[in-house]
């Protein structure tokens, strides 16, 4: 019982790290794309498979209610 409780957690990851190789080898992406650095500093992806209508964005939330003006008690 022992042994199966340490074979089979490194089989299960020996499994996962084969389908996660052959996902990204039939991934059909000829362009992996690159980073290149921005004059502000920040990186940038450039190439790559996704474009941007790929991307879902979900639309912002609307804007929260004003509060209401306090009235003093004078």
């Amino acid at each position: 019982m022992t042994r199966m409780r340490t074979t089979a957690p490194l089989l299960l990851a020996a499994g996962l790290a084969a389908l996660a190789v052959a996902t990204v080898r039939d991934a059909g992406c000829a362009d992996p794309g690159h980073y290149v650095p921005r004059a502000d500093g920040s990186w940038s992806l450039v190439g790559g498979c996704v474009a941007p209508g790929d991307l879902v964005v979900p639309p912002p939330p609307p804007p929260a209610p004003a509060p209401a003006p306090l009235q003093s008690r004078s």
